[in-house]
C-alpha cells in the first residue's frame, strides 16, 4: 500500500490525507474507528445531539483514535453534548452550519483540533478568523446538507486565500469524491487531503439499512437533487441557505417543488416519512447521498476503500495525471 504524507498526516497524526465525514446517523463509531485504523481519521456524527447514542459509539470505537462532528446551530441548544464527547478525548471536532465561536476555547482546551466545515468563501474567512486548524471546502456535490459552491472553483479559492492569510491551516475538499482520482484531483487543487461522505456511507460499518445501501448502488450521478423537503417533513429548522442533496425517489417526485404544499400536510405527512425511515424504506423517506454515487457500485469494507484510495491517488500524482510536457 502507498503512503501519502504531507502536512495534514503530521498535523492530525494519521498515515493517509483521508477523513471520512461525520454523518448524522450513519457515521458510527465501528466507521470511525475502521477508517482510523486504515490510517485516515475517522469521525463520529454528532448530529442533532443524542448523548446516549454518542456514548455507545465512542464504545464501538473500542479505544481506536477518532474525532466528533456536530451540526453547530443544533449544538448551541445543548452545549453539554460537547462536553461530555470531549472526556472521550476526540483527535479532533468537526464544526459545520454555524458559528463556531460559542465552542472554540473549550475544543482548544481539551487539546483536540479544530475543523471547520465551510460552504463559501465568508465561511471560510469566519474559520480563519476563529483560528481554525483544519478548513473543509464542502462543494454542492456532496450528500446531505450543504450550499451551491462546485468543487472545482472553491477548492481552489479557498487554497488561495488561506495561503495568504492562514499559511499554517490545512484544507480538505469535500463533495464528489470517492476514488482515488477525487483525491488526486483534490490535491492538485490545492488541498491537503480530503473530507469523503457518501463513499463511506457505502461502506459494511455504516450504519445504513440494506435496502438503502442498495439504492447507492443502483443510482447514478444524475439521481440525487438539493432539497428542503426532507427538513420540511422532519419539522426540523435548518437555517436559510442549506438545502440536502438525497437520492430522487418517490418522496421526492411527490414533493420537491411542492414545499409549501408539504408544509400545509405535514400533521399527516410527517409521521409517513417518519414511518418510511423506521422501516428502511428507499422510496418514500430521504436517502441521503451524494453525486459520487455514480461511482460506487459495490458495499465494502471501509479499510479497502482507503487502501484503494490511496493507491490510485499515489499513482495519479506520479503520473502526473497522464499528460506528457513536452
Amino acid at each position: 500500500m502507498a503512503k501519502l504524507s504531507n502536512r495534514l498526516t503530521r498535523a492530525l497524526n494519521i498515515q493517509h490525507p483521508i477523513v471520512s465525514a461525520p454523518m448524522a446517523f450513519a457515521a458510527g463509531g465501528a466507521l470511525a474507528a475502521a477508517v482510523s485504523r486504515a490510517g485516515g481519521l475517522g469521525l463520529i456524527g454528532g448530529g442533532y445531539g443524542d448523548p446516549a447514542w454518542l456514548e455507545d459509539q465512542f464504545t464501538a470505537a473500542a479505544g481506536q483514535r477518532v474525532g466528533v462532528g456536530f451540526i453547530t446551530w443544533s449544538l448551541r441548544k445543548s452545549p453539554s453534548l460537547l462536553t461530555d464527547v470531549l472526556r472521550h478525548r476526540p483527535a479532533a471536532v468537526m464544526l459545520s452550519f454555524g458559528d463556531p465561536r460559542p465552542f472554540v476555547d473549550e475544543i482548544r482546551d481539551a487539546g483536540a483540533a479544530l475543523i471547520c466545515q465551510c460552504q463559501n468563501m465568508e465561511h471560510v474567512m469566519d474559520a480563519v478568523d476563529v483560528g481554525v486548524d483544519v478548513v473543509v471546502a464542502q462543494a454542492a456535490e456532496a450528500g446531505g446538507h450543504g450550499s451551491l459552491r462546485g468543487a472545482l472553483s472553491f477548492v481552489p479559492e479557498a487554497a488561495d486565500y488561506l495561503a495568504q492569510h492562514a499559511p499554517d491551516t490545512c484544507l480538505l475538499a469535500a463533495g464528489g469524491i470517492a476514488d482515488g482520482r477525487g483525491l488526486a484531483a483534490a490535491i492538485m487543487l490545492g488541498a491537503d487531503g480530503v473530507l469523503a461522505g457518501t463513499r463511506f456511507w457505502a461502506t459494511r460499518e455504516a450504519l445504513v439499512g440494506e435496502r438503502h445501501h442498495q439504492a447507492i448502488v443502483d443510482t447514478d450521478g444524475d439521481g440525487t437533487l438539493r432539497t428542503r423537503i426532507p427538513d420540511i417533513a422532519r419539522q426540523i429548522p435548518w437555517p436559510q441557505g442549506f438545502t440536502a442533496r438525497i437520492r430522487r425517489n418517490a418522496f421526492t417526485e411527490r414533493w420537491h417543488g411542492r414545499e409549501d404544499l408539504l408544509e400545509k400536510n405535514v400533521a399527516v405527512e410527517g409521521p409517513r416519512y417518519r414511518q418510511a425511515f423506521a422501516e428502511g424504506d428507499p422510496d418514500n423517506t430521504a436517502v441521503w447521498f451524494g453525486e459520487a454515487a455514480g461511482l460506487i457500485h459495490a458495499i465494502e469494507p471501509a479499510a479497502v476503500i482507503v487502501e484503494r484510495m490511496v493507491d490510485e491517488a499515489a499513482d495519479r500524482l506520479a503520473r502526473h495525471g497522464g499528460v506528457t510536457v513536452s
